[in-house]
């Protein structure tokens, strides 16, 4: 599996500080592909953690078009990926990927500091 190459937004690039998300090339690829579909090019890729699920957090992934006081960026193949800050100590060293097998289809989080997950996979702790 290879990663994403990440383009700009280093510590220090237009002021914006990053985060430690990584998206495969299928993952980037496949987000950026439904943004064009809407015809979008003002809207990021959010990733942030909520309380829920029954393992006790929940991921979201969408797209964003806000950007809020403190977010974390990088860029990914043209698509820019945002952490709020609050999000993303639960989100470091994590891994977005995208598959698309007969059993499986959609994005996953690889994530090592989940210490563990409800048996459905929708929430971690």
């Amino acid at each position: 599996m290879t990663t994403a190459e990440q383009t700009g937004n280093t510590p220090g690039d237009a002021g914006e500080a990053t985060h430690g998300v990584t998206l495969t090339e299928s993952a980037a690829s496949k987000a950026k592909a439904l943004l064009d579909q809407e015809g979008r090019d003002d809207m990021h890729l959010r990733i942030a953690v909520q309380p829920g699920g029954c393992a006790g957090l929940r991921y979201q992934l969408f797209f964003d078009e806000r950007t809020l006081d403190g977010d974390l960026f990088r860029e990914f193949n043209g698509l820019r990926v945002a952490v709020d800050r609050m999000s993303a100590p639960y989100v470091q060293g994590a891994e977005i990927d995208f598959v698309d097998t007969i059993e499986k289809q959609g994005f996953t989080i690889d994530n090592p500091n989940a210490g563990g997950s409800c048996a459905c996979g929708d929430s971690f702790h």
